[in-house]
């Protein structure tokens, strides 16, 4: 299909006559008129103009593959519109599923996330109550209770479990770090950790979210090429590198203590994903722009 065949469907389906168009192009009737039969070509200034009119780009124009799907039979007409709207049924059905593991994702970090915050609260306390002597837990007041079965230690006040499951092997680590730095500096410096650990939750937990709103969008807009969704997977890339960064951080201050090696866990795996993951913004960020010429829509189209 020629530029001719394209600009005079292009022309009817937006109820413009041939009048109307080359009055907006700034040209006579005759020269519509003779591009519409390929007696004549518009210049390159005209050729932008009618882009500009018909919200088109120029490859919308010169295509060869241009289908008017009105001038189509009824039963391939039907048999299109079939399929565009399986395929859409199925597209919204796999952002629906993502979005909701996004928010499943979530709110499980929010409870691990509570967690944290309750370690980072009952460890100065459950330390400030016992010492170590000779490799096991001794309480240091008479109302917490040591309860000590095959190896393992719960540490209680009344009903309420200040530390519990602490193995052999745990006092063992602690104990060379205890007398290297000292109780209230061990305590300072597993409290920082645990800190920094839970700075990467939450950013782990607003990944999720945008995770959760940009298949949300592409689960219910017309088309998956919004600026909103392009600031969605630039704002996960940004949260999935402070994540990795912070992960490292907390390992490193809690093993400080230990005095152990420390494996960090930024390695090349993990700037490929989030290299990958901000290509996809690029890419969202492109058809966006695309959209703001030709108004391409992904649903509802028939």
């Amino acid at each position: 299909m020629k530029f001719a065949d394209n600009l005079r469907k292009i022309r009817k389906s937006n109820n413009i006559s041939q009048e109307v168009l080359a009055e907006k192009v700034g040209v006579s009737r005759q020269s519509v008129s003779k591009w519409e039969t390929s007696e004549a070509y518009p210049e390159m200034n005209n050729m932008l103009e009618l882009c500009k009119i018909f919200h088109c780009n120029i490859n919308d124009l010169v295509n060869d593959k241009l289908v008017d799907l009105d001038s189509l039979d009824e039963e391939v007409k039907m048999s299109v519109v079939k399929f565009k709207k399986e395929k859409q049924k199925q597209m919204k059905g796999i952002s629906n599923i993502l979005s909701l593991i996004g928010k499943i994702g979530g709110i499980v970090l929010k409870v691990f996330l509570g967690f944290l915050i309750a370690i980072t609260i009952l460890l100065p306390i459950s330390l400030s109550f016992v010492d170590i002597k000779e490799g096991s837990l001794v309480s240091k007041n008479n109302n917490v209770r040591i309860v000590e079965q095959d190896g393992i230690y719960n540490v209680r006040i009344g009903n309420i479990i200040l530390a519990n499951d602490i193995s052999k092997e745990d006092i063992n680590l602690i104990t060379p770090a205890i007398d290297s730095y000292s109780k209230p500096g061990v305590i300072i410096l597993l409290e920082l950790g645990i800190i920094v650990a839970g700075i990467f939750i939450v950013c782990l937990i607003k990944a999720f979210k945008h995770m959760e709103l940009l298949f949300a969008s592409i689960n219910k807009e017309d088309t998956p090429f919004t600026i909103d969704n392009v600031n969605h997977i630039k704002k996960m890339s940004y949260l999935l590198i402070a994540g990795i960064l912070l992960s490292s951080i907390a390992k490193i201050i809690l093993f400080i203590p230990l005095k152990e090696e420390v494996d960090i866990d930024f390695n090349i795996l993990n700037i490929i994903e989030i290299f990958f993951l901000y290509s996809m913004s690029l890419v969202f960020e492109y058809g966006y722009e695309i959209q703001l010429d030709s108004k391409g829509k992904m649903y509802g189209e028939e």
